[in-house]
């Protein structure tokens, strides 16, 4: 095509929205490193990475991308791709080593710096004050399970808000606690690494109740709050009626038990687990008017797949049992590809919500490909761009249907420590030798910039 021609969007990519957003998302003890440097303290993943068994080939966040240093690199990746806005989490142990008391300057100096930078390079700061990296001294002292953490949490915003809030107009609170509490505390395959089943279901409770806290606290201060939920279209594994009520039990669980308290001010019906509204004696007069009460600006939606559920067998001991999705690709993880999924949950959540549901952004989707240099030292990964054009036209299609969406955030900028798997599983725009440090964009980074100033110059 002549320069002097105009340029076209492709047929096959419908429009996004007017003024939408466009992101990547990181968290802090997946890239930050610098683990044991300028105070911070120690975090319950360092803890559980140093259990022998627990993280694939002992893997570790201790130096991770170092993104402490490197943070003027990642700056500048982000401005290459033309981003609007960039998702980050605030470590915890790194503001207050043993959560509590006063906050640690070197800390809060980083995040100065970071947030300068960004701002400076025209990327709007959009921070998430948790990302699993509880501080160590907390979970001693009964972590999420304790209704006093709430009130730690609160007080730990606070000191972050009041250094950085006159640069940042909105924050996430939390991140996917219906991960944290069944990976970290129902299961064990996640830090803190407790294997408590359904008795973890206080951990629930306690993070609502720290984001309404924070929340209330944030809002005094004039800023916008969010939050980001994992959330997954939950698919029956067919019309029979034990089927239909395995799937609704699991919906419960994972998409409802947050959601619903946060919008309708009510925990949903979980007496398949046999629990009643007060989640087993933890809720308390008045804690779902505060949960619910400063509203949300914004709900975060972090999808990567669906989820089909079957009736249960007597072995599973739980009202449902995971059935596998046939026909489909899978990621590197091994997780199902069905782009269609994600409009199919934000059309449910909207009729699910109604005028209760805020506007969405899609706070994290992306997919961990087997990415490395070839020989001619690019990194070419064009499944993780078909993963990424599929959910970009899902998303397209929600919105045409009248979904009120925002903005699209991929995981991740960077390759990065992905949790129980060390750093085996690659889900970067940015292929990251660990080795060395070296970054590398892959094809993948650039088309994420092309499809961006498509949406912005669509000529």
């Amino acid at each position: 095509m002549p320069l002097s021609e105009p340029l076209t969007t492709p047929p096959t990519e419908p429009a996004l929205p007017a003024g939408f957003r466009w992101g990547v998302s990181t968290s802090a003890y997946q890239i930050e490193g610098a683990a044991a440097e300028d105070g911070r303290g120690v975090s319950i993943w360092d803890t559980f990475t140093a259990r022998p068994g627990a993280v694939r080939d002992g893997h570790t966040g201790a130096t991770a991308c170092d993104h402490y240093h490197r943070y003027d690199e990642d700056v500048a990746l982000m401005r290459g791709l033309g981003l609007d806005a960039y998702r980050f989490s605030i470590s915890w142990p790194r503001i207050q080593p043993t959560g509590g008391g006063t906050a640690n300057p070197a800390g809060l100096a980083f995040y100065d710096r970071l947030v300068d930078a960004l701002l400076g390079a025209g990327i709007t700061p959009l921070p998430t004050l948790f990302h699993w990296d509880l501080p160590q001294a907390l979970e001693e002292d009964g972590g999420w399970l304790t209704r006093e953490i709430a009130y730690r949490f609160a007080e730990y915003a606070e000191i972050v808000a009041d250094r950085l809030g006159d640069r940042i107009p909105a924050w996430i609170t939390l991140n996917e606690p219906f991960v944290h509490m069944v990976y970290g505390y129902a299961l064990g395959i996640h830090a803190p690494g407790r294997t408590l089943m359904l008795d973890a279901l206080p951990t629930a409770h306690h993070q609502l109740l720290g984001h309404g806290l924070a929340a209330a606290a944030l809002r005094e201060r004039g800023h916008e709050v969010m939050i980001a939920d994992n959330l997954t279209p939950v698919w029956p594994a067919s019309d029979a009626e034990a089927d239909l009520a395995a799937a609704a039990a699991y919906d419960a669980l994972h998409n409802r038990l947050f959601t619903d308290p946060l919008l309708l001010g009510r925990y949903p019906d979980l007496s398949a687990y046999g629990i009643g509204e007060d989640l087993g004696g933890c809720v308390r007069p008045g804690d779902l008017k505060l949960i619910a009460a400063p509203g949300l600006d914004g709900l975060g939606v972090n999808y990567y797949n669906p989820t089909r559920i079957a009736s249960p067998t007597e072995a599973d001991g739980l009202p449902f049992a995971q059935a596998e999705i046939e026909g489909v690709p899978r990621t590197a993880f091994g997780w199902p590809v069905a782009p269609d999924g994600l409009r199919q949950l934000l059309v449910g959540l909207r009729d699910r919500y109604g005028a209760a549901l805020p506007p969405i952004t899609v706070t994290e989707n992306g997919c961990s490909v087997a990415d490395e240099p070839g020989p001619d030292g690019a990194v070419h990964d064009q499944p993780r761009i078909d993963y990424l054009a599929g959910h970009l036209d899902a998303l397209a299609e929600a919105a045409a249907q009248g979904v009120d969406v925002r903005g699209y955030f991929t995981w991740s900028l960077i390759d990065n420590f992905e949790w129980a798997e060390g750093y085996h599983q690659r889900f970067g725009l940015v292929h990251v030798d660990f080795r060395t440090q070296e970054r590398t964009p892959k094809d993948s980074y650039a088309w994420y910039r092309d499809r961006i100033a498509r949406h912005r110059s669509p000529r």
